[in-house]
């Protein structure tokens, strides 16, 4: 027995896996204090907040021209990504309720399909708000909310980017998720428009992705986008 022990021992070595795969830090989501959620890991060197409207062109332009390379920066580990919504209009309120209900396993997909198909569901939340906006007038909040998001397909992009209907029902069911997102709005008052970032605890407007990439390298932030 004992001589089988240093075989055993070395087969077991010789098999483990070299290494530990890293975390998928791009699909990890946290809530924090101001209420909105963080992307990434939560002990990375540089946080960026950024500060954005669902309805903001510019944003889902920045969104498109960034996204690789920021999803590289958060997949290294060394930045995280804190979204604050800015809340503009009534189709902004319904997308950021929806999306803050997705909860922090949904939440990145959520936020990234919200953006990636902006002009889609926009059109469509005009169209419909035009055609039922009178109807729906006497409905409670919550439920002039809730038809937009599915008059838009809001509710169905949410779906299929892994959020439940019983989470949908839920988010609509009380004004808990939207008052919830128009806190998190009202902290977003230090920026005069969106997109805004803070990077490090420094506020940055006006800058485009060519402007604020340096600065988020040299604030240590790393990453090959793939």
């Amino acid at each position: 027995m004992k001589t089988l022990l240093p075989l055993l021992a070395a087969t077991m070595l010789a098999t483990a896996p070299a290494g530990a795969a890293p975390r998928p830090w791009t699909a990890v989501a946290a809530p924090v204090a101001t209420g909105s959620y963080l992307i990434g890991n939560p002990k990375a060197k540089v946080r960026l907040v950024e500060i954005l409207s669902y309805t903001c062109p510019h944003c889902a332009h920045f969104a498109a021209e960034s996204e690789p390379s920021i999803k590289a920066m958060v997949r290294s580990g060394s930045l995280a990504v804190e979204v604050r919504n800015q809340l503009h209009d009534k189709t902004d309120l319904a997308a950021a309720t929806l999306a803050r209900c997705a909860g922090p396993k949904a939440f990145p997909a959520v936020h990234a399909a919200f953006l990636a198909r902006q002009q889609d569901w926009i059109t469509r939340a005009i169209d419909w708000d035009g055609a039922n906006a009178a109807r729906i007038a006497t409905y409670p909040q919550t439920a002039q909310l809730r038809a937009l998001a599915d008059g838009a397909g809001l509710t169905a992009i949410a779906r299929e980017a892994g959020v439940s209907a019983a989470a949908i029902d839920a988010c609509f069911a009380n004004e808990n998720a939207m008052n919830a997102a128009l806190k998190v709005s009202q902290s977003t008052e230090v920026a005069a428009g969106t997109p805004a970032f803070i990077l490090n605890g420094k506020l940055i407007q006006t800058v485009t992705w060519a402007q604020l990439q340096p600065m988020l390298r040299a604030a240590g932030a790393r990453g090959t986008s793939k």
